[in-house]
């Protein structure tokens, strides 16, 4: 059926559709293999509802279903912070995805991905061309996001409230017609794509800009005229991070198609296809409804568990309504009580804020034993809704310092455990206010311990999973979106319930765990590099470093001038102009104009223009995309640090409070957000001056103590390397010696490329580089790189042996072990294809970076009590350094020390045969320290 008048184009969009069914169902697993399926169930239930509609005259002609290839996109080149601020999928929604495409094309559906494009970016191309084609076009979504789409025959259909989208709803949303859409927004802005559009101008008042002004660029262009003097500013100051808004915001109607619409042609669902589909998930009640209305025979459904699956966990009765609300003392005082005779309490603080620095305490949930458990409000407030947004507290709670004085001495009471989910934060928003809480115990951490890699360790999913039970959601007290509201303004009656939810709920999930950690073998891993962490973490955030200002502001304006300057260096390789940070268009001048070596990806027929492909052909000796990416290089270097750093300064400290996560990397390494600084990089120039705006406080040094070379050093232990490990004792040059060792060549007066050559081996094997890889860094053909590799393992055979049998262990075993006993999960070990050897490399590095992780985190642990008699602060950590800062006159003595702790972190627990070495040194800033 060909398309044009008369047709009718639905497309749905998929991913709106998988995450609604996932949030909206239970936790669903086949009984058979105990494969998650809540997402694909009611994904399938969705599109059964949506092919049975009966629509009469409205009835599609054709549709398809669009879904998001990956998580990166073209977008991301342009600005590549977009989308940075993204949860990790959830550990069971991963594999549903693949399934929610198999479960489309079962219902004879078309099903449309495109690499490198958003699932928006496709409906908008198809919308475009359904409506040139004279046909109509529905879109199934209610994303906001799509709205600039409508009008001109394309309208949109909110499927959950099965209300029509047109552009009198778009005017309500945006105060703007759909054609002015991608103005607002990229006005406005987006925290949960992180598109940065202006600072402190929202969807209204960028209606009003652009409803005065016309359009974007003339409003850009004549903001010099605005009388208010903060928006006149924001606006010049900003200008040219609102046009990349405006590029990360726009659909792109010319996303490469490689099918027609009429391919798209609506088809009937074939009975067989769909229901041996329905019957290999298992889904009973679903098969046999499709089956009786295609008039089918329903096939049988097999779903016998096997042997050795776990029992699903027995639903936990959990009343919220017998929680208690505690607003006298002598209703606090029996708590406390209580909690001095049972020796433990459970502990959750309730707050305005995810910033533990700026939190406002609104109050606090106890819980004893499972089911008794209570919530004392201190700081509600009612109002905020008048012009002046004033607030008064709530009538009726006890007054804050009464009752943190009361609770201070059980909280610091060292026979009381205190048990928290992810105790950290609430450690930091206690000792805000004096208290300073031991010893603690934290389930996250527990869960980590036992389960790191296997699924995520928030409450919420382990209630689910460990309690079979689902907790009130947040969004159902303070809304979300421009109107959320903070939990101090939910009324306290309902606000109760929710937060003893939180402490019961973590006393349960401790009273779980607890008994788990010896038979699993990980007591002594949580006991001594989980559980202590707590505290010297939130120690180290809540000190805080100084940055300075005037220092990032110089280095963004010679940002700025550098890709001002490499763009016109780039227009001159091109011969042409074009925009730098658009992939489709540097494809075409990169591979149609200057005929360079690649191709189109996949069968979308677009360019890729990835960072790989740009130094492959940078290596070939092109100009061109050398330049591209040291463009590229800047731009995120000058949007992510010197642009956003001063962002993140407390207004109160007036320094920077990075948060870790002690949970994140399941090697155990640390993950540093908001901001995030472990990734400035350092090896190059414009990144170590990055470091240059880290400053120490007057009368003070920064000091930087780092690890020498430990992956390499711990390889060199449990590979039992012989001369790797005589180097490493003798002080030799390590590189030097793997050089000579691999090429027969003196150490004395070696070439420096060589010895470059056997640094690059050293450290890739660790992480299973590959001849394409080494040739990569080395810039020299594959088969050179190869030779040097298969060299390198002639030389050094223990190594082979050593990933050999950690290949065989995980695979035996499901999972790998540092040192220090931390039990690193690696799941796909047992699979077959191009995963394989990403999860084969993976468990040969995780022993290593994991020991490496374990050592620094126990020198963290013990460096407290280490330099408490000095006038220094351990401030931050950065993989293998820790950074200090130090009154001037005990600078030597905090690095005899600190050094002290670090190098023998390992002992007694593990003795390493191949000592542990720091370099240390020392500045008025970070770059001068490091």
């Amino acid at each position: 059926m060909s398309f044009g008048k008369g047709s009718h184009l639905h497309l749905i969009d998929g991913s709106a559709f998988i995450f609604r069914a996932y949030h909206a169902l239970p936790p669903l697993t086949r009984k058979s293999d105990g494969l998650p399926i809540g997402a694909v169930a009611g994904f399938c239930n969705m599109l059964w509802k949506y092919v049975t509609d009966e629509r009469g005259s409205d009835a599609p002609t054709h549709a398809a279903v669009i879904f998001d290839h990956s998580a990166k996109t073209f977008r991301n080149e342009i600005y590549p912070a977009y989308k940075a601020n993204r949860p990790e999928l959830p550990e069971d929604l991963r594999p549903q995805f693949p399934l929610t495409r198999d479960a489309t094309r079962a219902f004879n559906i078309a099903s449309i991905e495109t690499e490198g494009y958003e699932a928006d970016d496709i409906i908008a191309a198809l919308s475009c061309k359904a409506r040139d084609a004279g046909g109509r076009v529905t879109i199934v979504s209610s994303d906001k996001d799509l709205m600039q789409l409508i009008g001109n025959g394309v309208t949109m259909l909110d499927p959950i409230k099965g209300k029509d989208i047109g552009p009198d709803e778009v005017v309500e949303k945006f105060g703007v017609g759909p054609d002015r859409v991608i103005d607002v927004q990229a006005l406005a802005g987006d925290s949960v794509d992180n598109v940065p559009g202006a600072p402190g101008i929202g969807i209204k008042t960028a209606a009003q800009l652009i409803n005065e002004y016309g359009d974007l660029e003339t409003l850009l262009e004549r903001a010099g005229e605005i009388k208010q003097p903060k928006r006149r500013q924001t606006l010049i100051d900003n200008a040219d991070q609102i046009r990349i808004s405006k590029q990360l915001v726009t659909l792109d109607c010319d996303t490469p198609l490689d099918f027609t619409l009429e391919s798209l042609e609506m088809q009937e669902p074939v009975a067989d296809q769909l229901l041996t589909f329905l019957a290999e998930m298992e889904f009973r009640t679903l098969t046999n409804r499709v089956a009786e209305r295609l008039g089918a025979e329903a096939p049988a459904v097999v779903s016998a568990p096997p042997s050795e699956a776990p029992a699903a966990p027995a639903a936990l009765p959990i009343d919220t309504a017998s929680y208690e609300t505690v607003t006298d003392m002598a209703a606090l005082e029996a708590w406390i009580a209580a909690i001095r005779d049972t020796g433990h309490v459970a502990i959750d603080t309730e707050t305005t804020s995810l910033d533990e620095m700026q939190a406002e305490l609104a109050g606090i949930c106890l819980a004893v034993a499972p089911g008794k458990a209570c919530y004392v409000p201190v700081g509600h407030v009612e109002g905020g809704d008048d012009l002046f947004g004033q607030t008064q507290r709530v009538a009726g709670q006890l007054p804050m310092d009464e009752v943190l004085a009361a609770l201070k001495p059980v909280l610091e009471d060292p026979a009381i455990l205190k048990i928290g989910q992810n105790l950290k934060y609430d450690w930091k928003i206690l000792a805000r206010h004096g208290i300073r809480m031991a010893p603690v115990a934290d389930t996250m951490l527990m869960s980590y311990a036992l389960n790191a890699g296997t699924h995520n360790h928030g409450m919420d999913e382990l209630a689910e999973r460990y309690l079979g039970h689902r907790t009130i959601p947040i969004k159902d007290l303070i809304g979300s979106g421009k109107s959320q509201i903070t939990f101090a303004q939910v009324p306290i009656d309902k606000a109760a319930p929710y937060a003893a939810e939180d402490a019961d709920v973590t006393l349960r999930l401790w009273q779980h765990f607890a008994p788990m950690l010896p038979s699993e073998r990980v007591t002594t891993v949580y006991e001594t590099l989980e559980r202590p962490m707590v505290p010297v973490l939130a120690g180290m955030e809540m000190a805080g470093i100084r940055i300075d200002g005037d220092v990032l502001k110089r280095m963004s304006n010679a940002f700025a001038q550098k890709l001002a300057q490499l763009e016109d260096e780039i227009h001159a390789l091109a011969g042409e102009k074009f925009n730098v940070g658009s992939p489709k268009q540097l494809g075409e001048i990169l591979f149609d104009k200057m005929g360079m070596a690649g191709g189109k990806t996949g069968k979308t027929g677009a360019y890729s223009t990835s960072a790989d492909v740009l130094e492959d052909l940078a290596a070939e000796g092109h100009d061109l995309p050398a330049r591209i990416l040291d463009w590229r290089q800047v731009s995120k270097l000058k949007s992510t640090y010197t642009d956003a750093l001063p962002t993140y300064v407390n207004p109160d400290t007036k320094r920077v409070h990075t948060s870790y996560s002690i949970a994140g990397a399941q090697t155990g390494r640390l993950a540093s957000t908001d901001p995030n600084l472990q990734n400035i990089p350092v090896r190059s120039d414009e990144g170590r001056r990055i470091r240059e705006a880290f400053i120490a406080t007057p009368g003070h040094k920064l000091v930087s103590l780092d690890y020498s070379q430990i992956e390499l050093r711990i390889l060199a232990h449990v590979a039992d390397i012989p001369a790797l490990k005589q180097a490493f004792r003798d002080g030799i040059d390590i590189h030097a010696m793997t050089a000579s060792q691999m090429f027969n060549v003196p150490v004395e007066g070696m070439d420096p490329m060589i010895r470059r050559r056997a640094k690059a081996i050293n450290f890739g094997v660790i992480y299973g580089i590959s001849g394409f890889g080494l040739s990569r860094n080395l810039r020299i053909p594959r088969a050179e790189a190869q030779a040097f590799i298969d060299t390198y393992f002639e030389r050094f055979p223990e190594i082979r042996a050593y990933m050999a049998r950690t290949v065989a262990d995980a695979k035996a075993e499901g999972s790998v072990r540092t040192l220090f006993g931390r039990r690193i999960n690696t799941p796909g070990i047992n699979q077959s294809g191009p995963a394989a050897g990403g999860a084969r490399r993976a468990a040969i590095n995780a022993p290593i970076q994991g020991a490496a992780a374990d050592i620094i985190r126990r020198a963290m642990i013990r460096m407290p009590a280490a330099i408490a008699h000095l006038p220094a602060t351990m401030l931050l950590q950065v993989h293998d350094e820790l950074v200090f800062e130090v009154e001037d006159g005990a600078v030597d003595e905090l690095i005899s020390v600190a050094r002290d702790v670090m190098e023998n972190a390992a002992d007694p627990a593990v003795k390493l045969s191949v000592p542990l070495v720091v370099d240390a040194g020392q500045g008025m800033n970070w770059a001068e320290a490091h």
